[in-house]
């Protein structure tokens, strides 16, 4: 045999155990692959589970529900820097206070303008300027407790902002170039006076910021957000804001990841019915307690509202139930959706809640109390013939003989009830109570106290 052909015999039966080395075994009892045949892709796998998915959707909402609301603020013909000055006793939006006049604008600031507000003086009487960023977290409030000296100009600007300003001016520094917010005077007996003080508030701006370009999300109804679609808008919705708490990243990670993983078709359907079985669930049943609050008396109080640190969970939940809620020092909620056997509100049944003459709701709020019934699905107050909305501390209320107080909750009067004390309920629908208390103080504030069990008459 010639030596080049010898050579070339030997390097191909070396060759023989080394390719049969590197070939995938078949597992025992199955059919190989006939020669030819392409082998089936194998379905990639993920970073992240159901769970994951879950708790991805939850944080993104609260971002989402902000979002939403701007759109609809700007259709409605908000303008940066400009202050609406909403008429006392609207109530067209979740969970409404109806107690103040409510006061609102989008503002928009940058390194070289700032936004002037000026402050009536203002007595004896609830106010305070509520400064939110894209997630719903309170950034500032201006009034009498957090500035010293009440009345004046007050320069809110981006923190590092080089700008000039009169020396009678306090400068108020927020981390992030806009933000939306929310005035509130207390109404009091006087509307009147109320609603002129209301209109002495003013907002200028020093310079002429960009508005900020937004990504734009669909119309959805709080009761119903978006499915799977979040995911297809997440990075840009991550990326037009900060979130300014600590610790968020491993969880936006999984977001960014699931946006990803939706792009492929099997991939999307998965996730957007793991959001329709199970995040759903999940945010529903956060709700009952909000996120990590407690419940006494079936009473619920939330642990922590306004800022929220790394408790995205209540976050999302306050941000669908009554977006833009204000910090504990400044206000404290229950939210009552079961009376005091755990069964459902309900229109169809009285009603009632008394509180003992040394637990007064007045001796737990240095300022005023109230109480609201909302529908359980959008958190919008129960139309009523009366017209009449909350029960607070300026309503026509008897006390009893032993000077403890009743509320009625009911479809008609009870026969029994002082008028001023009753808060119609309309019959054959479900709804909630939500308690509030402005300038809490003792239990309130500490979080020890929780109002009476509701009671069901008939």
């Amino acid at each position: 045999m010639p030596r080049v052909r010898w050579l070339a015999v030997a390097v191909a039966v070396a060759l023989i155990p080394l390719t049969a080395c590197n070939r995938t075994p078949t597992p025992e009892g199955a059919a190989e692959t006939p020669p030819g045949t392409a082998t089936p892709a194998a379905t990639p796998a993920r970073s992240y589970t159901d769970q994951d998915i879950s708790d991805a959707y939850i944080y993104l909402l609260s971002r989402l529900l902000v979002l939403r609301q701007q759109q609809l603020d700007l259709k409605e013909g908000f303008k940066w820097n400009e202050l609406i000055h909403r008429k006392p006793g609207g109530v067209d939006w979740p969970n409404p206070n109806l107690d103040v006049a409510y006061s609102e604008a989008w503002v928009a600031v940058d390194e070289n303008s700032c936004t002037i507000v000026t402050v009536p003086k203002i007595t004896d009487r609830y106010y305070t300027v509520q400064f939110l960023n894209g997630w719903g977290e309170t950034l500032a409030n201006i009034n009498e407790r957090t500035q010293p000296k009440g009345a004046g100009d007050y320069a809110v600007c981006l923190k590092g902002a080089n700008v000039q300003l009169p020396t009678n001016v306090t400068r108020i520094d927020l981390p992030v170039k806009y933000s939306r917010v929310l005035m509130r005077v207390e109404l009091g007996k006087d509307w009147k006076q109320a609603e002129a003080l209301q209109h002495q508030f003013a907002f200028k701006a020093t310079g002429n910021p960009a508005p900020p370009t937004e990504p734009a999300v669909p119309d959805f109804d709080i009761a119903k957000p978006p499915g799977v679609e979040a995911f297809e808008l997440a990075p840009a919705v991550l990326d037009s804001e900060t979130d300014l708490n600590t610790g968020m990243e491993p969880l936006q990670a999984k977001v960014r990841a699931i946006a990803e993983g939706v792009k492929d078709p099997a991939e999307r359907a998965r996730v957007d019915q793991v959001i329709r079985d199970k995040a759903m669930a999940d945010f529903h049943k956060a709700s009952e307690i909000l996120g990590h609050g407690t419940k006494r008396n079936n009473w619920v109080r939330p642990g922590t509202v306004g800022v929220y640190g790394n408790d995205w969970l209540t976050r999302s939940l306050i941000n669908q139930g009554g977006i833009w809620a204000n910090t504990m020092d400044e206000v404290v909620y229950y939210k009552g959706s079961l009376d005091g056997d755990g069964a459902k509100l309900s229109g169809d049944h009285v009603y009632t809640i008394t509180f003992p003459k040394d637990a007064l709701p007045a001796s737990f709020a240095d300022y005023f109390w109230s109480v609201i019934a909302v529908d359980a699905t959008n958190f919008r107050v129960l139309p009523n013939p009366k017209n009449r909305f909350l029960l607070n501390n300026q309503s026509d209320l008897k006390y009893n003989p032993d000077g403890s107080l009743t509320l009625y909750f009911a479809a008609d009067k009870p026969a029994d009830a002082p008028g001023g004390n009753w808060l119609p309920t309309p019959r054959g629908q479900d709804y909630r109570l939500t308690f509030r208390f402005y300038g809490p103080k003792g239990g309130v504030k500490d979080g020890s106290y929780s109002p009476p069990p509701l009671v069901k008459r008939s």
